[in-house]
């Protein structure tokens, strides 16, 4: 059997997501399962060179997962000829700068979002890669979770009727770093290099509304530092100047309501880490990120308001789950491939630096409905 080789210049991998999701579930995992199959047969198998500014560490990681390159040298890496793709999971505060270098070389482009920490910077990115004629992705991973599979697959399948509302929950405690190790780099709540949940996932939102329940129209966002103060990596106390919490709500598609909290500052008591609730005139779900469950209409219970009692309707038990008929593999793993293939077989990839750039602009004007208190409608790009 045929195979084709890819090299990959990987820079910024050495972060948990980075490691984890990108370079040992995804890149690795293709590997180990023999490459990327094409429509024709043939086999795409990546070769990457891992880059970063450590040294140290870029060296540990490569040998810890037998990776042969590494280099901390990132001219020099996007001067090779050799390696056509460059993928981006660095700070976002550096990403615009690096890719636009990429760019200028020729590589085709997959990069971790947001694209840019500013709207001009993430168009420019995708006007550029137009211009150069190569070929662009961004990471928008939500949508191959098994959760929000399964939810997709209950609205391609009719279940809700008609879609009234969204309600996403997201988030947990992240520990100040003062008594407790925090498990989010300091860098999240520092504006300059790149912090902020808003900045962070309306990004995420915006692609998840768009994909699922139609394209998002205006948006009313309320942001707010509930944590001023935190301990960084080396123990020592720093101020946050960046929003670690938003109270979004954004109208889309034919009239849909769609509210999502994102906070780093709140304790979990849902079915995850992330929830959305989804009701619709025929049925409801709730999706985490692997689980989903149902309430048809006709399984609606009927609860009537009477505090003087206790509640005897036993709400969560009066759900279904929706069953594993199929095996989910990785999100992260699942888009690389579907990137992978767009660039041997070709078709429309619309997960791209466009679609990044929404996820931008989104962000933007969330930041910008915190300051200004009022509701703002989306242009379009």
């Amino acid at each position: 059997m045929a195979t084709k080789r890819l090299g990959i210049i990987m820079n910024g991998v050495t972060g948990r997501m980075g490691t984890n999701q990108h370079l040992v579930r995804s890149v690795l995992a293709i590997r180990q399962q023999g490459g990327v199959a094409l429509a024709d047969g043939t086999r795409v198998m990546p070769d990457p060179i891992l880059v970063g500014r450590n040294a140290a560490k870029v060296e540990a990681l490569a040998k810890a997962h037998g990776v042969e390159r590494w280099t901390t040298d990132l001219d020099a890496a996007i001067a090779n000829k050799d390696d056509t793709l460059f993928f981006d999971a660095a700070s976002t505060n550096m990403r615009a700068e690096v890719i636009r270098k990429a760019i200028a070389a020729g590589k085709d482009i997959y990069c971790e979002k947001p694209t840019a920490d500013n709207l001009e910077d993430a168009l420019d990115l995708h006007a550029r890669a137009e211009a150069a004629g190569v070929r662009h992705g961004v990471v928008q991973d939500k949508l191959w979770l098994p959760g929000l599979r399964k939810l997709k697959m209950l609205i391609d399948s009719g279940f809700f009727g008609r879609i009234l509302s969204v309600r996403g929950e997201f988030g947990y405690w992240v520990f100040e770093g003062d008594w407790q190790p925090a498990q989010r780099p300091s860098w999240n709540y520092r504006a300059a290099d790149g912090g902020g949940i808003i900045l962070d996932m309306l990004c995420h939102w915006r692609y998840v509304v768009d994909n699922l329940f139609g394209e998002v129209k205006s948006v009313s966002c309320l942001g707010a530092t509930h944590i001023p103060q935190r301990w960084d990596e080396n123990g020592q106390p720093y101020d946050c100047d960046v929003d670690d919490a938003a109270y979004a709500t954004f109208q889309a598609g034919d009239g849909v309501v769609v509210q999502v909290n994102s906070s780093w500052a709140t304790r979990v008591r849902r079915d995850d880490l992330v929830t959305f609730h989804v009701d619709g005139t025929l049925g409801s779900a709730v999706a985490g990120l692997t689980r989903c469950f149902t309430q048809s209409r006709v399984n609606t219970p009927k609860p009537v308001w009477n505090p003087d009692v206790p509640q005897a309707i036993q709400f969560f038990e009066t759900w279904q789950e929706v069953p594993e008929n199929q095996v989910y593999d990785n999100a992260f793993k699942v888009e690389w491939e579907l990137f992978i293939r767009h660039l041997f077989d070709g078709g429309p990839f619309p997960w791209n630096l466009k679609a990044g750039a929404k996820g931008v602009q989104l962000a933007m004007l969330g930041l910008q409905s915190w300051r200004e208190r009022r509701w703002i409608d989306i242009p379009a790009l």
